[in-house]
């Protein structure tokens, strides 16, 4: 089986302090995501209205939770982030209903198409493992392979401001590492033992070239919060 990388190496709770000093609740994570999503998917219809964005959270494809929000609940979200530049209207001329874009980009400098399909599907589906992320990101940004990623999730984990997303190592119950937003705040030690399980097959215990590319990911991930670490003790020199 796969080991689950040493504590003293993995980012606890404790250490980490994500970059967005705004803590999103999870009505405008969805929120967000949504802006995200259509503005890659759906340019033309980008910004999107009210009307547009409820039915975007409500989506029963595509999400996790499956919520039910009513426009209050989305006016609401988009409002809080509104305040803190996260979110702007838009008035389009002869254009008779208000539009909403997303200002990620502008509050996180540096970020590109690949970053910002990772840090989508992560809004909108919650905890997932690399290979997931590259399956479900297929619409938004097409990855050439599983390093491509492994390097993308190891450069937000990175991210110069502090980390965007967070490695939940394999551990007991689970064979795979998970990784999570932080956009939301920092993962506790409940949020990350409420990660669902996944036991291991035969086939995948037996497959040498898997375990290879998963270690070889993990090491990856490693090395980019050995260079944070690296980066944070300089700043304090």
């Amino acid at each position: 089986m796969i080991a689950a990388l040493p504590s003293y190496l993995i980012m606890s709770a404790e250490s980490v302090t994500p970059a967005i000093l705004f803590t999103l609740t999870p009505e405008a994570a969805r929120v967000i995501g949504c802006l995200i999503e259509k503005e890659i998917t759906l340019p033309d219809y980008y910004p999107m209205t009210l009307n547009a964005l409820v039915t975007a959270c409500n989506q029963t494809t595509n999400r996790d939770p499956i919520v039910r929000y009513d426009e209050r609940t989305v006016l609401r979200a988009l409002e809080s982030m509104k305040t803190h530049g996260y979110v702007f209207e838009v008035n389009i001329v002869g254009g008779r209903t208000l539009k909403f874009r997303h200002n990620l980009k502008g509050k996180l400098p540096g970020l590109d198409r690949s970053h910002m399909a990772l840090l989508c599907m992560l809004l909108l589906r919650g905890s997932q493992t690399a290979g997931e992320l590259r399956q479900r990101t297929e619409r938004l940004f097409e990855f050439p392979d599983m390093p491509s990623v492994e390097n993308t999730l190891a450069e937000l984990i990175g991210y110069n401001e502090g980390p965007l997303v967070q490695c939940i190592p394999a551990g007991p119950g689970q064979r795979v590492a998970q990784f999570m937003h932080l956009l939301s705040g920092e993962v506790t030690g409940t949020a990350a033992a409420a990660l669902p399980a996944q036991a291991p097959t035969a086939q995948a215990l037996d497959d040498s070239a898997d375990w290879r590319a998963r270690m070889e990911a993990e090491i990856t991930l490693l090395k980019a919060q050995v260079s944070r670490l690296q980066t944070l003790i300089g700043a304090v020199k």
